[in-house]
């Protein structure tokens, strides 16, 4: 996991765990913006956060950014316990 920017942090829905499916998905489409800011061929981007959910919708929606900025990336998760609590983390590679 090299050179990734992690673009989490900056709001307090970042360690947020959503009540439904449909706020998970409003806030990772919401999210574009902030990946589209680093997502080019010079740079990996990711995301981490409490909530499964989230990362779940960014698995679907992040190769449709990745193609709509003319990118060809691979995409990983992974769950990590941090301090007992379980992150789940995703981050795109270029290809």
């Amino acid at each position: 996991m090299e050179n990734i920017i992690w673009i989490n942090g900056s709001s307090k829905e970042d360690n947020r765990i959503f009540a439904s499916d449909l706020e998970a998905r409003e806030w990772a489409d919401a999210l574009y913006s902030d990946f589209a800011a680093y997502l080019s061929k010079e740079n990996n981007v990711g995301y981490a956060s409490p909530d499964e959910k989230v990362i779940h919708y960014l698995l679907t929606i992040l190769p449709q950014w990745a193609v709509y900025n003319h990118l060809k990336v691979e995409v990983y998760t992974e769950k990590i316990n941090i301090s007992g609590q379980i992150i789940y983390r995703i981050w795109t590679v270029n290809v």
